[in-house]
């Protein structure tokens, strides 16, 4: 019995917007410094006390994030100190949500402790819990990953 390779190893995977956006967000603490973000914790001090992430791996996930314009500081001065600065989410930042939403999903269902989530999404307008869902451009809601199929897309390389 043969069998064939996968249609995708034709393809050359240097130019993967997965492996783009995981060198910007793959990091072990940078969804735990979007989620603070997401949560109105903005400021430097306020994410060490609330995470324990060690100073210097605050300020470089910090240092990413701005220069990927995932988030913006903007500058605050509590009267009597030296100014400082918040980070807020970009419009880049923001579209993160969803992926932050199904990384949480992901995480209650499988690693949440006996007594249930830390955190939970609620739409602000009605109190429902907010659930991600796939679906195609054409409006069909995909069941699964089963019903998916990759592809190439218009950016496809042949592999030399």
């Amino acid at each position: 019995m043969t069998t064939s390779a996968p249609p995708a190893l034709a393809y050359s995977a240097d130019n993967c917007t997965i492996g783009r956006a995981l060198a910007v967000l793959g990091e072990r603490w940078t969804f735990v410094v979007l989620r603070e973000v997401f949560n109105g914790i903005r400021r430097f001090e306020d994410m060490r006390v609330r995470t324990s992430i060690p100073k210097q791996v605050l300020t470089d996930r910090l240092r990413t994030l701005v220069d990927q314009d995932v988030v913006v500081r903007v500058p605050y001065q509590v009267p009597g100190q030296r100014p400082r600065h918040e980070y807020r989410l970009t419009d880049k930042g923001l579209d993160l949500y969803p992926l932050l939403v199904a990384l949480a999903d992901w995480g209650d269902r499988y690693l949440a402790d006996p007594d249930g989530p830390p955190i939970e999404f609620a739409h602000r307008d009605c109190g429902a819990p907010v659930v991600v869902r796939l679906g195609c451009t054409a409006g069909h809601d995909v069941d699964g990953p089963r019903d998916v199929t990759p592809r190439p897309g218009p950016g496809a390389r042949l592999r030399d």
